[in-house]
């Protein structure tokens, strides 16, 4: 058995997840898990925990669209991209037509709906903020400021349900650009505070260089966060950074060939702490590389 095979059969039997062992089920966790399975090309008989995963996910969207971050759908709504993005993989995986609904019950188009209908606060843009505060994402919690996670999320969320070319995407994806920092790379939503340029976080660039796969950029700050990337990842690095930023740097052509030594490094780590599945799954999706479900395809999403 190989440590990717061991990696896969730890995330199925934690199924639904939490971000700690002890914990409890949580969304995100989860429909990454259900992602990273539905790519994994694994056995007929191995389907069993991702249609679990599929089916909490299913029993835990609200009468308006969303899932909430926790098992109580009050809680803020920013995982329905995930959710989404794991039903549309399923769907993909069994070689499905797209549906109405998925066949795991979680309902496709009114968790789209929901996103739709759902902004960040957006602000008159001043001389003193760095990004352009009028543009319009997502947040994570309601009435707030849009930020580059969430807002990634949700991106490619309604990519892969067919809305890339939709008003409220294409404001996202300008959104994303413009948070890119000059010298390369991203903040988790500022570009300047006092005048002063911040720096750049690997786990939110490698999501913005996700959602931002096969759309143009002229200014070359997409080349130079994907350099920054590169120069920033290695085996040291902790798994969900290296996770995303491996992604990222996938959606673009360009994984280094060390990858999968650094990934085999952060799954060690994790299961001598902790076995935690929440990083298990960033892990599996990044070993898929370039096959991984949250990187388009010649311009196709699912």
């Amino acid at each position: 058995m190989t440590w990717t095979d061991e990696l896969f059969d730890r995330v199925a039997a934690q199924i639904p997840c939490g971000y700690h062992p002890s914990g409890p089920a949580a969304s995100e966790p989860t429909a990454l898990a259900a992602l990273a399975l539905s790519a994994a090309g694994r056995s007929a008989a191995a389907q069993a925990p991702l249609q679990k995963a599929l089916d909490w996910l299913a029993a835990h969207q609200a009468a308006e669209g969303n899932i909430g971050a926790t098992d109580d759908p009050t809680s803020p709504g920013w995982p329905t991209g995930w959710a989404i993005l794991a039903a549309l993989a399923a769907k993909a995986n069994r070689g499905e037509a797209k549906p109405q609904a998925s066949s795991s019950g979680f309902d496709v188009p009114r968790a789209v709906n929901w996103l739709l209908q759902t902004a960040g606060e957006g602000m008159p843009r001043t001389s003193d903020v760095g990004h352009d505060s009028s543009l319009v994402g997502w947040p994570w919690v309601a009435g707030t400021h849009s930020w580059v996670e969430p807002t990634a999320i949700s991106v490619l969320a309604l990519k892969a349900a067919g809305q890339g070319n939709h008003p409220r995407t294409r404001e996202a994806v300008f959104l994303l650009t413009d948070r890119l920092l000059t010298g390369g790379g991203c903040n988790y939503g500022n570009t300047l505070v006092l005048g002063q340029e911040l720096r750049p976080h690997v786990q939110p660039t490698g999501l913005a260089l996700l959602a931002l796969a096969g759309e143009p950029n002229r200014d070359g700050r997409v080349g130079r966060s994907l350099d920054y990337l590169l120069a920033t990842l290695s085996a040291e690095a902790t798994a969900a950074s290296l996770s995303y930023g491996l992604l990222g740097l996938a959606a673009h052509h360009r994984l280094p060939p060390a990858a999968p030594q650094w990934l085999q490094a952060a799954y060690r780590r994790t299961i001598a702490r902790d076995a935690a599945a929440y990083p298990l799954a960033l892990i599996a999706l990044a070993s898929l590389g370039e096959r991984s479900p949250l990187i388009a395809r010649a311009g196709r999403y699912f």
